[in-house]
This record gives structure tokens, C-alpha cells and sequence, in this order.
């Protein structure tokens, strides 16, 4: 192929100033990027071979070697991997996170397809070469090509990069970078070798460079013509406990979820029985900005045999547990396993119910600590990652016990923090139910009226205040058999919370304001399904609360504002007949008018939004002026 100039993907162009400029705030994330590239590479041939042998041609040992060259200001990072065609070249480097994972599958035939799963990613991560180098070169010749089949690819990292053939004796590809000014930092020995111990130790296959000496005469390291690595060239996950320290633990986390803060918590454990494993899990210390997209798959890495399998396998892991990070690494399971199979496996199955009580035994050895250290990182691992561990309580009826212990909720007692657990040592002598109010914010639950009657006898009330919570409370009935009791629904009886007497006396209340509530319904009834005396306001002359086994208002506005139709059903009006608004109704010459207002009112003060708010205001004007 003679040389050819083409233009990159319009998006490469975007990508190419983005990492050039504020994409790694770290410069030296591009050799981190480019060594693993170069063990991906090296992973697929490994992959490729397992159906012909001869790819491995006369190097059957993988490896990945870097050097540098200080006076022409050049830094290579070589591997003896699956390397690129001509074409390939072209497609990968010029396109934006393409890696030919594509093409590859689609060479596959039949059930062939089913066993293959790519690995590696020929993506951004090349491109981040541009943050330290003005040009790139890559030479490189597929395995099984012949070696005048070599691909010479070049840019600057500006709208253009060149390509032609060459003869490369040797399979693999040779990252080249031409340095930048400002960047000789990195044409040092101990500084390569420092950021490949840092990020790239884990890599199975042996990163080399070549040894150094001093010289005495020169006063200087010289470089030597022999290679020895410079990784332990062991998968972490693999080593002892008792050899990898909390640093180590933390900057492997880094480089697999490519987070700048160390992990909340973490866990490794070798499993043996009936299927033999190895997991590496992370919990994160702040939630991710994808968090609530539950398509994105999870964020554990499949390996078998210290062979990468797959990123993202989310079969490993329940979708609530999402924001998991880490490595799972199985002895049984077949080196060329499928996303089919995987979702088929009985082993897969036994390691994700495995990993999962991992997970919760990990986040109840905090919440449940001695040290208050430990139960402050809960408490803010629950403040990001709550709603979405109560998702778990619809899809994992195995540990739904285990789950409701470990949240946390405001109470009219506390903000923050409150555990089921909790709210029973404090219930009262004869308190049946555990009682809560779902609301759209935490002001508007704690402001809530319903909860007037709550709050004079003393009772304490959980604030439910996530999106997620109505869903929840449709898995949730009870726990330790009490059951939970919306204030908002029914009505209120507080059993032996209260006495007979204030029993009597509210009959007699329904009973002499009769009149009026007859009258309230007839004006209402297109509005409310009816209109009672209330027992649990206090200070509030009315409020909206519906029946048993409907669904509450708040859920039915969540519904609305998802572009979904609420089941059409009405609420009920309690009204306070000591209220001196309720008792101005009888007699009132806006009798009608009042009527809506309070309705309106009990709307507003539930978070509801009024149907008609210029007839709301128009009333109060017309009541102000009067």
C-alpha cells in the first residue's frame, strides 16, 4: 500500500482535544492506558490461538516491553500480541472506541459465535498517548500475516493520520510516542517503571524493560542490552491477603474503575466447594454519575484462569449491586465462555449467590460495627447508594431480610439514619404498627398533617421521602411482625395508644357535625369519595387520605410525571371540627366557597398540585374581600 493521508471520525476529532486536554488530570495515565491495550492485545491472541495454533508463530511466549529513547525523545510501548491488518489499522485507529470487536464477532460462524467473547478495547484509552505526545506512530503486522503485510499509522493528533504497508518481521504491535516539549519527565527509567508498578502489576503477562547499570566512568545508568520485568506479572486477586497492602488494594481499584478516591470498603476471598473462585470487590466511596441507569451493566470484570473473559459481567451480580467494582476469577467455568452461557450456568449462578452475601456481609460489618468510624462510612455509603439498595428487595427474595435490616430512613426523631431495628426499641407500649409517610421531599413529609396526631402523643413516624420508596413498600409488609402502616391511609386507629374517652368524644363529634359534613359531600362530591371527622389532625383544619389498598396520592403524581395513567380514583376529606376555618362553615354564606378552599388546601399541604389554581385563587380573593 502506498502512503495515504485520511481525515479521522468527526468524533475522534472531539475526543482527540478532550483527552489532549482535560480528559485525565493525570498525565501518566496514558502508559497505564497503552500497557493495557498491549495485554489486551496479547489476551486475544491468546483467545485466537485456542483454535490455531500457528498464530503463535516462532514467539509463543506473550509479552509486553517498553523503552525510551532519550535523545530522540521517544517512548515505545511493544507487544508480541495479535497486532493489526492494514485495514484494521485504518478502521481502529481512526474511529472512536472501536476496537474490531465488531468484525472479529463477525467472522464467526454458527455456534463459534456463541463461545466468543472479544477482549480488549483498542479505544480512548490509545488516544491518551496524545496528552504527552505531538505525534504517534504505530507498526504493527497482524499474527498469521505475512511480513510485508506490516502497517505503518501516523498523527499528529490534529484532523489527519497516514497510513502505509511495510515489511515487519515480527507479529505485534509498537506504540511509538514522540514526546512533546515539557514532557521529558517521562524519558527516565524510574519513572516508567514506577507508573507501570503503580497501575500495570497485575497484568499476567510480564511487562519488561531493559536493566540499568551505573557507570562509573560516565557517572551515569546505562541502559543494557538485556530485559528482565519490571511487574510481578500476577493477577492481585491471586497473591496472599497477607502480602497485598491496603495502598495496593486501593490503586488496583483505581485502575479497574478508573475512580480518584480510595474504596469505601473492600473484600477478597478465595471460595471451594462445589464451584472454586476468587472475588475482588469493591464498594465505592461516592456514587457514580450512571448510578440510576439500570441497563448499564455492572462493574465486575469475569476472569477464568487468571484469563480476562468479559467486562461488565453482569450475571455476576443482582442489578441493585450495579455500583460493585471489582474481580471475580473462576477455576470451573470454560475459557471461552459466553454472555449466553453465563446467564445459563449453574456454577455462575452459585457464584453470584456467593458474591452477593459477600457484598451484604461486608456493608452489615459496617453498619452494625462497634466503631463509629465504620458506621459513619455506612452512613454515607447509605446516603448515596440507598435507593438503590432498596431495589434489591423486589429482585433478591433470598436475602430481602437481610436487606431490610440494613436500611436507613428519617423519622420524625432523627434526619437521617434510622434502622427498623431502631424504630421498634422506641415504639410505644402498645404500638401495633410501624407508621410512615411517603412525601416528595423531606420538609414536606416532616410538615405533613397527617402526622399531627402522631406528634402529639409522641409516636414516631419514618419519613419516606426516595422515589424508589412506594416500590419498596409493595415488597414490604412487615418486619419482625409488626406491620407497616401508611398515616395517609385508612382511618387512623391508634388501638391502645388511645383511651376511651378521646374514642367517646370523637364519636360524638361526627355525630353533631353530621349536618355539615352531609352538606360537604354533596359540594364535594365530584372531588372527594367522602368526607369524615378526623382523629389525626391537630392543628390543621383538613387533610386527603385514601383508603386501604389504593394507591397513595404521592405514588399516583410519580406515575403522572413518568408519563403513566394513575389508576382514576378519589381521595377522602377529613376535616378538623375544632378548627375555627371548619367552624365557620355552618352558617357560612360561602359555604361552597369554603368547602373548595379546604379541599384545595389539603391538596397543597399533601405536595399536590391543584387541577385549577386560578379558581383557587379566585375564591380566597373573593373570601378576602367579602
Amino acid at each position: 500500500m502506498e502512503k495515504k493521508t485520511l481525515s479521522f471520525q468527526a468524533e475522534v476529532k472531539q475526543i482527540l482535544h478532550l483527552v489532549t486536554h482535560s480528559l485525565y488530570s493525570n498525565k501518566e495515565i496514558f502508559l497505564r492506558e497503552l500497557v493495557s491495550n498491549a495485554s489486551d492485545a496479547c489476551d486475544k491472541l491468546r483467545f485466537e490461538a485456542l483454535n490455531n495454533s500457528a498464530l503463535y508463530e516462532d514467539a509463543p511466549n506473550l509479552e509486553v516491553r517498553v523503552s525510551f529513547d532519550k535523545a530522540a525523545k521517544i517512548i515505545t510501548i511493544r507487544d508480541n500480541g495479535i497486532g493489526l491488518s492494514a485495514d484494521e489499522a485504518v478502521a481502529n485507529l481512526g474511529t472512536i472506541a472501536k476496537s474490531g470487536t465488531r468484525e472479529f464477532m463477525a467472522k464467526l460462524e454458527g455456534d463459534q459465535k456463541k463461545d466468543a467473547q472479544l477482549i480488549g478495547q483498542f479505544g480512548v484509552g490509545f488516544y491518551s498517548g496524545f496528552i504527552v505526545a505531538d505525534r504517534i506512530t504505530v507498526e504493527s503486522r497482524r499474527a498469521g500475516l505475512p511480513a510485508d503485510q506490516g502497517v505503518r499509522w501516523s498523527s499528529e493528533g490534529s484532523g489527519d493520520f497516514e497510513v502505509e504497508t511495510f515489511t515487519k518481521p515480527t507479529r505485534g504491535t509498537d506504540v511509538i510516542l514522540h514526546l512533546r516539549e515539557g514532557e521529558e519527565e517521562f524519558l527516565s527509567s524510574w519513572k516508567l517503571r514506577s507508573i507501570i508498578s503503580k497501575y500495570s502489576d497485575h497484568i499476567s503477562l510480564p511487562v519488561l524493560m531493559q536493566k540499568e547499570e551505573w557507570d562509573a566512568e560516565k557517572s551515569e545508568q546505562v541502559v543494557k542490552d538485556e530485559w528482565a520485568p519490571i511487574n510481578k506479572a500476577a493477577a492481585l486477586w491471586t497473591r496472599s491477603k497477607s502480602d497485598i497492602t491496603p495502598e495496593q488494594y486501593e490503586e488496583f481499584y483505581k485502575q479497574i474503575s478508573y475512580d480518584t478516591e480510595a474504596p469505601l470498603a473492600y473484600t477478597h476471598n478465595r471460595v471451594e466447594g462445589r464451584s472454586e473462585y476468587t472475588q475482588l470487590l469493591y464498594i465505592p466511596a461516592k456514587a457514580p454519575f450512571d448510578l440510576w441507569n439500570r441497563d448499564k451493566r455492572g462493574g465486575v470484570k469475569l476472569y477464568v484462569k487468571r484469563v480476562f473473559i468479559m467486562d461488565d459481567a453482569e450475571a455476576l451480580m443482582p442489578v441493585y449491586l450495579r455500583f460493585v467494582k471489582g474481580v471475580i476469577d473462576s477455576a470451573d467455568l470454560p475459557l471461552n465462555v459466553s454472555r449466553e452461557l453465563l446467564q445459563e450456568s449453574r456454577d455462575v449462578k452459585a457464584i453470584r449467590e456467593g458474591s452477593t452475601k459477600r457484598v451484604l456481609s461486608m456493608l452489615e460489618g459496617l453498619a452494625n460495627s462497634e466503631d463509629e468510624a465504620e458506621r459513619t462510612k455506612y452512613a454515607k455509603f447509605w446516603k448515596d447508594f440507598g435507593p438503590v439498595m432498596k431495589e434489591g428487595v423486589g429482585e433478591d427474595h433470598a436475602n430481602q431480610e437481610r436487606l431490610v435490616k440494613l436500611f436507613r430512613f428519617a423519622s420524625t426523631h432523627a434526619d437521617e439514619g434510622v434502622s427498623l431495628a431502631d424504630y421498634l426499641g422506641r415504639m410505644k407500649e402498645g404500638q401495633e404498627a410501624i407508621y410512615y409517610v411517603t412525601a416528595d421531599t423531606l420538609a414536606a413529609a416532616k410538615n405533613s398533617p397527617q402526622l399531627e396526631i402522631f406528634r402529639k402523643k409522641g409516636i414516631e413516624v419514618l419519613l419516606l421521602t426516595d422515589r424508589v420508596d412506594e416500590w419498596m413498600l409493595s415488597h414490604v409488609y412487615e418486619f419482625e411482625g409488626k406491620p407497616l402502616q401508611s398515616v395517609a391511609k385508612g382511618a387512623i386507629d391508634l388501638g391502645k395508644l388511645q383511651d376511651e374517652a378521646e374514642k367517646k368524644q370523637a364519636e360524638e363529634v361526627a355525630t353533631a357535625f353530621k349536618p355539615v359534613l352531609d352538606r360537604l359531600k354533596d359540594v364535594l362530591k365530584d372531588r372527594a369519595k367522602d368526607v369524615r371527622v378526623t382523629t389525626r389532625l391537630v392543628d390543621s383544619p383538613a387533610c386527603l387520605v385514601v383508603e386501604e389498598g389504593d394507591i397513595s396520592g404521592h405514588l399516583a403524581r410519580m406515575l403522572k410525571q413518568a408519563g403513566q395513567n394513575a389508576p382514576a380514583q378519589q381521595p377522602t376529606l377529613e376535616v378538623n371540627a375544632d378548627h375555627a376555618l371548619v367552624k365557620r362553615l355552618e352558617g357560612s354564606a360561602h359555604f361552597d366557597e369554603l368547602a373548595h378552599i379546604l379541599f384545595d388546601q389539603a391538596v397543597l399541604a399533601e405536595g399536590g398540585h391543584l387541577e385549577d389554581p386560578a379558581a383557587y385563587v379566585r375564591r380566597v380573593n373573593a373570601l378576602l374581600t367579602a
